[in-house]
């Protein structure tokens, strides 16, 4: 068994290469709908909201993948904890396992925090990647927690023209902090910076929108954007939050989901838009998948009038396993990181 630790995995794992292995994942999904099996994770609340703790949450996701030859069972045990950043540590934390289904052996044990942050980073890259204007120059950044830089990195990545980055976070600081690591760690995007405090200021000519919070209601109105704005919505992972509002939602001529299953329990944004009976949008509305985008059974035309356009992200354990898995199988080939004889 490798052993892979955070820093290991950061070498290693490119926003390309996730971007890759999980477009290539759907794709198999789709011609192959019985190689890839993944029940729906298991979610166990933890704490009850408190003055000395936030609730938080724990996950086991397993996913089973074939890959024409060999199967593996690839598991991701996170444990989410919204106090951790005044700890000093990211929100959420996780670990992954790899084992060869011949033989029940773990390949691999891997840190799981930075796979976490890249995969979800991936899903929005691809989703940008189909669903926002091609010329797309500005882009928001709402919500500047561990989750955001790799989310920018993936929108760079597939939108490499954007010149203007604007960034709002309900604490000024933390915003200014994500800027300054933001230039540091990735050196390799030229990008003006730019933070605001009032975030109607930060999305008013922005053709991408980057949520990823853990808002109750939703930070702005279908009003305040343009009207070809794509945004993608990673924060609000439970049915009790929300961060895209109504009339965005009710206005967008296309709403995309990673995964419908989990989204029906998960999506706060979609699950509280369809039960409100002020609200027009539900769930038979919803336009279709990633998959659906990344195979095209959906197409979206990516002009100047292609409408708003919204991507929910939930997660799902059989994107973790494209990426740890690649992951894995090159610690075996190149020997990375510590082999552990159990």
């Amino acid at each position: 068994m490798y052993v892979l630790d955070i820093d290991t995995v950061k070498e290693q794992l490119t926003m390309s290469m996730a971007i890759n292995a999980i477009e290539a994942l759907l794709k198999v999904q789709s011609d192959h709908p019985k190689w890839v099996k993944t029940p729906e994770r298991l979610v166990i609340p933890t704490f009850e909201e408190s003055n000395n703790h936030a609730n938080g949450s724990h996950l086991s996701m397993p996913s089973v993948v074939f890959d024409g030859e060999n199967e593996y069972t690839v598991v991701k045990l996170v444990s989410i904890c919204p106090d951790n950043p005044k700890r000093g540590k990211p929100t959420t934390m996780a670990t992954i396992t790899v084992s060869d289904n011949a033989t029940g052996e773990i390949l691999a044990f891997l840190d799981g925090i930075y796979i976490t942050q890249v995969r979800t980073a991936a899903l929005s890259g691809i989703a940008t990647k189909y669903l926002a204007k091609q010329d797309s120059r500005v882009m928001a950044v709402v919500g500047t927690g561990g989750m955001a830089y790799e989310q920018l990195n993936a929108i760079l990545t597939v939108r490499p023209n954007i010149k203007q980055v604007n960034i709002w976070n309900r604490t000024l600081q933390v915003a200014h902090k994500f800027e300054n690591k933001f230039r540091q760690e990735y050196p390799q995007w030229q990008v003006d910076f730019k933070v605001y405090e009032n975030i109607a200021d930060a999305i008013k000519d922005a053709d991408i929108i980057n949520l990823a919070t853990r808002a109750k209601t939703g930070l702005f109105e279908a009003s305040q954007i343009k009207p070809n704005t794509h945004i993608n919505a990673v924060g609000a992972y439970q049915a009790t939050m929300k961060e895209v509002s109504n009339s965005v939602i009710e206005a967008s001529a296309s709403v995309i989901i990673d995964d419908v299953k989990g989204g029906l329990h998960e999506a706060g944004d979609l699950i509280q838009a369809h039960n409100d009976m002020n609200c027009s949008w539900t769930w038979e509305q919803l336009t279709g998948t990633l998959s659906d985008l990344v195979t095209e059974k959906v197409r979206i035309d990516t002009n100047e009038n292609k409408g708003i356009t919204l991507f929910k992200s939930v997660g799902a354990a059989s994107f973790d396993a494209a990426v740890a898995l690649k992951i894995a199988q090159k610690a075996k080939e190149e020997g990375l990181g510590q082999l552990v004889k159990l």
